[in-house]
């Protein structure tokens, strides 16, 4: 079915995009905090939260129409569970922002129950504001006797807020729920060799080493019940009085093999090499302290405050799928999971209601995958898609910022100021690069482009003492609007190359270029970063 990427409210993409039973794995990290919005999705060169923040989606979920609307279509989904238990937690909570996030959580995880194959599992990811709740509709949904396991990952090490708040202790953990569609559910057992619990395993069991220097450990073959048929003597070591575990045969093959302990005094028992170097690994239990974030430091930190570490989507997917499955993340952020599934040989979808995600989750695949393949739904595709998004927002002021949120993402810029709390003094986007440098982007979708334009955008990169100007424009420039650009002259950092202190970049090069329509004399640190190449392919096939 292809890899597909969808910008949209991800209940509408589920109902007109995704089949019944066509999917094999769902993990979704959906985001809740009742006490602050999740709109601060980017970060200035230094580590700050902009002044100006694009309002990408709110985090606070509030009871509206569409809440009472959610909570109603539950009721009339015939799982008569699921009505129940969403009724039952509305009279216990009443109207509040948790009851509304609890009704708009609810349809759509019956619709995820609805797309997944018989064989198929849904891990939830979420931290303690409503994982209690998030259980409860679960059971209810999946079936409590198909709940697996609640994980516990352990994401922050160390000191953690707690030492500055004297109430409780410190938040470090994250609450993963896997369930599964049914007792026919995949899994795989995951093996874990770099834990100390497996290092002090080896230290302390395997202790012996053979003419090669593999370290082993001598167990025993001595079978725990009376064999008279495998009762034999071997090179002078004579049989247990059960008998051997194995037969005669397969004695002389392990001993051709090395795998046969002989000890000095023929009086005790021939044993078996155990190697350390042939285990799997500590077989991983449902607590995971050994994947660390992604921090500050960590080479694929792409600059997503939420971000969550390959290796957690790795174990999730290996454990629950295998290579040619589809993987499903209705909330893909980043794109974390698509990433993981694309690395280990697996299809996918992604479902993201920002224009900013869909974009930074298409560069971060282009860049880490050297020939990707997907197909990107709802979001302009060419020039024809870009006027029209362009005209929508002149007619629709819902749609007033959604050309602006696009075309930024084309160039991987953040956001200047488009939310609803004041003029974006002629910024749009910002671009970082070097260690403090900022290229400012003013946005237009008008056909009606002139010269003043530049000027104004001349003066705000005067203004705001930023090195480089970047005009984004849906319509080509006019030959004076190039001749004015070009008397702004260059912009020199010392070993690079100097380029156009402003640039005129069309939408159309946009489209082709990315990010690279944009001339920048350093790469930059603070914006979201290049994902590391990657090479794609399948591991972690299951024994079905």
């Amino acid at each position: 079915m292809g890899n597909h990427l969808y910008y949209g409210d991800n209940l509408a993409v589920l109902r007109d995009s995704i089949a019944d039973e066509s999917v094999d794995l769902i993990y979704l990290d959906p985001p809740f905090n009742s006490n602050a919005s999740y709109n601060v999705l980017f970060k200035g060169p230094k580590g700050k939260e902009s002044a100006a923040q694009i309002e990408a989606f709110d985090d606070t979920w509030h009871w509206t129409d569409a809440a009472e609307e959610a909570f109603g279509e539950v009721l009339r989904s015939g799982n008569g569970a699921a009505a129940e238990m969403l009724r039952a937690m509305r009279s216990f909570l009443g109207e509040n922002d948790m009851m509304a996030y609890l009704a708009m959580m609810a349809v759509r995880l019956l619709e995820l129950h609805r797309v997944l194959k018989p064989t198929g599992s849904l891990y939830l990811h979420c931290d303690p504001t409503a994982s209690h709740y998030l259980k409860i509709l679960l059971d209810a949904i999946f079936g409590a006797r198909n709940f697996r396991n609640e994980i516990i990952w352990h994401r922050r090490p160390g000191m953690s807020s707690a030492v500055h708040e004297a109430n409780r202790f410190g938040g470090t953990t994250d609450t993963i729920f896997f369930f599964a569609k049914s007792s026919e559910a995949k899994f795989s057992v995951q093996y874990n060799r770099d834990s100390p619990e497996y290092q002090n395993y080896i230290d302390t069991r395997f202790t012996l080493k053979d003419k090669d220097g593999r370290l082993y450990q001598a167990t025993s073959l001595v079978n725990p019940a009376p064999r008279p048929n495998l009762r034999y003597d071997y090179k002078g070591y004579q049989s247990p009085s059960n008998g051997w575990m194995i037969s005669k045969a397969k004695m002389e093959q392990w001993d051709a093999e090395g795998r046969l302990h002989f000890p000095a005094d023929k009086s005790k028992r021939i044993r078996r090499k155990s190697f350390a170097d042939e285990l799997k690994g500590m077989p991983v239990q449902s607590l995971w302290t050994d994947i660390p974030p992604v921090n500050a430091r960590a080479q694929e930190r792409l600059g997503y405050p939420t971000q969550k570490p390959v290796a957690l989507l790795e174990r999730i997917v290996s454990a629950s799928s295998n290579p040619g499955d589809v993987v499903l993340d209705p909330f893909c952020g980043c794109g974390t999971t698509v990433h993981a599934a694309e690395k280990l040989g697996r299809g996918w979808i992604g479902i993201d209601v920002t224009h900013l995600a869909i974009g930074l989750i298409e560069k971060r695949l282009r860049d880490a995958f050297a020939g990707v393949e997907f197909t990107t739904h709802g979001v302009p595709e060419d020039l024809a898609g870009a006027r029209d998004l362009a005209r929508r927002g002149r007619e629709d002021k819902n749609y007033y910022f959604e050309f602006e949120k696009w075309a930024l993402s084309l160039i991987a810029a953040q956001p200047g100021n488009q939310s609803k709390k004041g003029a974006d003094r002629g910024i749009d986007g910002n671009i970082y690069f070097g260690k403090t440098q900022r290229a400012v982007v003013s946005v237009k979708a008008g056909d009606n482009v002139g010269v003043a334009m530049i000027r104004d955008l001349r003066g705000v990169v005067e203004r705001e003492k930023a090195e480089i100007g970047v005009f984004l424009t849906l319509t080509a420039p006019t030959k004076p609007m190039v001749a004015e650009a070009a008397a702004a002259g260059q912009f020199e950092m010392e070993g690079f190359s100097a380029v156009p202190r402003i640039q005129i970049v069309t939408v159309e090069d946009a489209l082709t270029l990315r990010d690279r329509a944009v001339r920048l004399p350093a790469r930059r640190d603070d914006a979201f970063r290049r994902a590391k190449r990657e090479e794609s392919g399948g591991q972690g096939a299951l024994d079905l």
